[in-house]
């Protein structure tokens, strides 16, 4: 099976990570094309050894990526293509019809009630995204709540699947030696009280809401790791409460968790190399887990809530306002995190509860197990399947007899030939 992943982008984000994150696991040949800019983890999908190719579109209306596009599809000759994100998802349905591509899937990562992948939803976006839906085979929902959305959409039942996201857990348990290594580089007190968020800075997010709380809370610290358009904003909101020196803004990456990486470089020297993978290779993200005594999730709306599934893997109580990989389970899945009312007074009060109980760390609990990613590239690939055997199905439909006037048939050699009956129908 020969599979063309197409996205909008490769900026850190939590699409673009898990598209990585299958890639690895999906019993296919794939091959990416992001459609702007590669950014970070287009590099670590190369590293990983599947070829990258940026099309270079330059905004929403850039029309001339389309033929582009197709002709990239009908070249690598792909059995099926995969679409990740809105504009990924209007653009590669109709490439890869023009490139007679019939097997076309499409994931709906971040679809709001109100908002798509942060952006508010028109109803020009609905009606372009509702009429290229109808060129694909099936769309993939990461959780019942995004399938629940698709529906009232419109978009028939029979043609969504629901595969969720997953995680590697065990690159995210606890490590007292990175808590250590990263609060000493942060200049941290040992002792500390420290918060600890992860996204995308944008509105959407409310990150407003938790760095407003951090500051009624004397003594507390806040790591947030995320770039995006809010971050000054948030920066100088945390300069006027008079706490910029106990609000961490690390970036989509920082120095800090480098070192953190050397660090466990070198323990994994020590153990001779015998750890599931090199330190290098992993995210910037567990050592900030580790550093952290509790993790908030302030937005309000949500497609599955990847960020929490991670804390809970670090054995983190969780507050957030909206998660429903823990939502759409029963309470026992998910014993430390627990949904707040976005406003900073309840979070702040919330906060001074488990700051006052000295949280300490929690046993994983089951809904980690859960959302392995190796279930979710199974169900993937199953979805694969069934949009091959559907395709190939509909073409036997609709082809041509044998002989038929419209079929396809070799013509013979123009050259002189010992035997003229040699024209074959295929």
């Amino acid at each position: 099976m020969k599979v063309l992943h197409v996205i909008t982008g490769l900026d850190v984000g939590g699409a673009e990570q898990q598209l990585r994150l299958m890639l690895r696991r999906l019993p296919a040949t794939c091959e990416v094309v992001t459609l702007t800019d590669p950014g970070p983890v287009a590099a670590g999908i190369e590293a990983d050894g599947t070829p990258v190719t940026h099309l270079g579109m330059t905004g929403n209306r850039d029309l001339t990526a389309l033929p582009r596009l197709a002709r990239l599809i009908r070249a690598g000759g792909h059995d099926l293509v995969h679409t990740h994100l809105y504009r990924a998802c209007v653009y590669g349905r109709i490439a890869a019809r023009l490139a007679g591509v019939r097997a076309v899937v499409a994931t709906e990562h971040s679809l709001g009630d109100a908002v798509i992948e942060g952006r508010r939803l028109t109803r020009s976006v609905r009606a372009l995204y509702r009429a290229t839906e109808r060129l694909g085979s099936a769309t993939v929902a990461v959780s019942d709540t995004v399938a629940a959305r698709l529906r009232r959409w419109g978009v028939p039942g029979e043609r969504i699947h629901v595969v969720p996201n997953g995680i590697e857990a065990h690159r995210f348990a606890f490590d007292p030696a990175a808590r250590a290594l990263v609060r000493t580089r942060l200049g941290l007190p040992v002792d500390a009280f420290v918060v600890g968020g992860v996204g995308r800075l944008v509105p959407g997010k409310r990150f407003d809401v938790l760095v407003r709380a951090v500051t009624q809370l004397p003594g507390v610290h806040l790591l947030l790791a995320g770039e995006g358009p809010e971050r000054e904003m948030l920066r100088r909101m945390a300069e006027q409460f008079g706490s910029g020196d106990r609000i961490h803004l690390l970036g989509a990456r920082d120095g800090a968790f480098d070192a953190l990486a050397a660090g466990r470089a070198d323990a994994w020297a020590r153990t001779g190399g015998t750890d599931a993978a090199p330190p290098g290779a992993r995210p910037d993200i567990p050592g900030l887990l580790s550093a952290i005594d509790v993790f908030v999730s302030p937005s309000p709306e949500e497609a599955f809530g990847l960020a929490v599934l991670e804390a809970l893997a670090s054995g983190l109580h969780v507050l957030y306002g909206s998660c429903p990989a823990v939502d759409e389970l029963p309470e026992d899945q998910a014993p430390g995190a627990r949904r707040f009312s976005p406003g900073v007074h309840e979070l702040a009060t919330a906060l001074r509860e488990l700051r006052r109980q000295g949280p300490g760390r929690l046993p994983v609990p089951p809904v980690v197990r859960r959302y392995d990613i190796a279930r979710s590239a199974e169900a993937l690939t199953a979805v694969y399947e069934e949009a091959l055997a559907t395709a190939a199905a509909r073409w036997r439909a609709t082809a041509p007899a044998p002989g038929h006037p419209s079929g396809v048939v070799s013509l013979p050699d123009p050259s002189p030939a010992p035997a003229p009956s040699t024209l074959t129908n295929r």
